[in-house]
């Protein structure tokens, strides 16, 4: 089990990916904009963050940088929407550890965040 920290501005989308996480044995940290995912990286230790990019009041780009920038070694994925490729190439020189294109099925994301669980 992991504690996962989800940043995304979309409540459907938002939901789903909590119900898959916790589904999948997950503690998770459901959080609808960027300001309150940097707010939380300070007072929830996540083992595992995944961001979405565009998010109102801080980006997703912020938050990878301060996960980043941080002592401990925390996982990020960032998901985007089709067409951002200058941004998830951005995500990724701030530290990004690997990216999910909207929309995605369940079974992606599981598989995805399994690849990080130690």
């Amino acid at each position: 089990m992991m504690r996962i920290l989800v940043a995304e501005d979309e409540p459907v989308m938002l939901k789903t990916i909590e119900m898959r996480l916790r589904k999948d044995g997950h503690e998770v940290i459901a959080l609808s904009n960027g300001r309150d995912a940097l707010a939380a990286l300070d007072t929830e230790s996540p083992d595992l963050v995944i961001t979405d990019i565009m998010m109102p009041y801080s980006s997703g780009l912020e938050v990878v940088g301060k996960v980043k920038q941080g002592l401990k070694k925390i996982p990020v994925i960032v998901l985007s929407s089709m067409g951002q490729e200058n941004v998830v190439l951005e995500a990724f020189k701030l530290g990004a550890d690997d990216f999910i294109t909207k929309p995605f099925s369940p079974n992606e994301l599981s598989m995805r965040v399994r690849r990080f669980q130690v």
